[in-house]
């Protein structure tokens, strides 16, 4: 199957959107000694919206109440919902930005995710979890606390999320999984691990898989887990922010746990930017990385499907 999915990946490189990728800036270097030069080059890696293009893609934006608020009594989630054409019911992917927010390059890259799981059969929702709090804009990448507590709101905003998808007709309620990217990674593992706010003892009412790019694999705890959902992880060899070896010689007793790491890749190696730094961390696309670790991501979620039929078009003809 994965060889498959390998060949519709190199027929869709021609055939994808025209990607905007920044040329002429080079490495932007941040400067932690000075805040004011430091906010400067955060601004010009990830809040210039004339330097990304923004995908075409159609979809609906919908709303639904945060279980913890977090910020005020009441928050309201906002995310958009994209569905293959047809009437379902379709598998459901749910996207979890990082600490960045929906900011430009990030929200350009989950329309190219949204792509490609469309194009296969899936339902996609991305979820803001930061705007609605007034927390974007990077705030939380640069404080601890902000981290810690996001990984806690935003588990249950993943079970928000999942029981948002779960009374839409078009979804098949029982394959429905998840996709998180660095502090959304980390509630990836998060739930992978069933630290959830609902009780799941029935399988069928939660996540069918889970994929984590770049997460902190600090928030296993220890080296010995049991898991509750099949994980997959991706990490860079390169990532100085959350490194990749406290990722390798997790084991799992229960479900399913997968570690891919990319030698040559770095923190966020699937966003459109040049590698350079940020916070000062390294950070920036690998080219291979991110479209092996797609296929991979796609054959992870088409495994752990149940009770749904892919057709053959749906793994070739994209």
């Amino acid at each position: 199957m994965f060889s498959l999915l390998e060949q519709a990946s190199e027929r869709r490189k021609g055939e994808r959107r025209q990607l905007t990728v920044i040329t002429s800036l080079g490495a932007l270097p941040v400067v932690d000694r000075n805040g004011d030069r430091r906010r400067r080059g955060v601004a010009v890696l990830w809040c210039i919206p004339s330097l990304f293009m923004t995908m075409a893609y159609a979809g609906e934006m919908v709303k639904f109440e945060a279980s913890s608020a977090y910020t005020s009594a009441k928050v309201t989630l906002r995310a958009v919902i994209s569905k293959p054409k047809g009437d379902g019911p379709f598998p459901a992917v749910v996207l979890m930005h990082g600490c960045g927010g929906w900011q430009p390059a990030v929200r350009y890259t989950m329309n190219g995710y949204t792509d490609f799981l469309v194009d296969h059969g899936f339902v996609v929702l991305n979820l803001d979890s930061f705007g609605p709090r007034n927390n974007g804009g990077g705030k939380v990448c640069e404080s601890i606390k902000r981290l810690t507590d996001a990984l806690d709101y935003r588990t249950h905003d993943a079970y928000d999320a999942l029981r948002y998808l779960q009374t839409q007709k078009f979804v098949a309620g029982n394959n429905i999984f998840l996709m998180g990217q660095s502090n959304g990674g980390s509630v990836a593992i998060n739930v992978a691990k069933g630290d959830t706010p609902q009780d799941k003892k029935n399988k069928d009412e939660g996540f069918r898989a889970v994929v984590a790019y770049y997460p902190w694999c600090g928030t296993f705890g220890n080296r010995k887990v049991e898991l509750a959902s099949p994980l997959l992880i991706f990490g860079g060899g390169q990532d100085d922010w959350v490194p990749a070896r406290e990722c390798e010689g997790i084991q799992s007793t229960g479900a399913e746990l997968q570690v891919k790491i990319y030698p040559e890749a770095a923190h966020s190696f699937d966003l459109e930017i040049m590698p350079q730094r940020y916070l000062g961390k390294l950070v920036g696309k690998n080219e291979y990385a991110t479209e092996d670790s797609r296929g991979r991501m796609l054959a992870f979620f088409i495994e752990h499907s149940t009770s749904y039929i892919w057709k053959a078009s749906q793994l070739t003809e994209n």
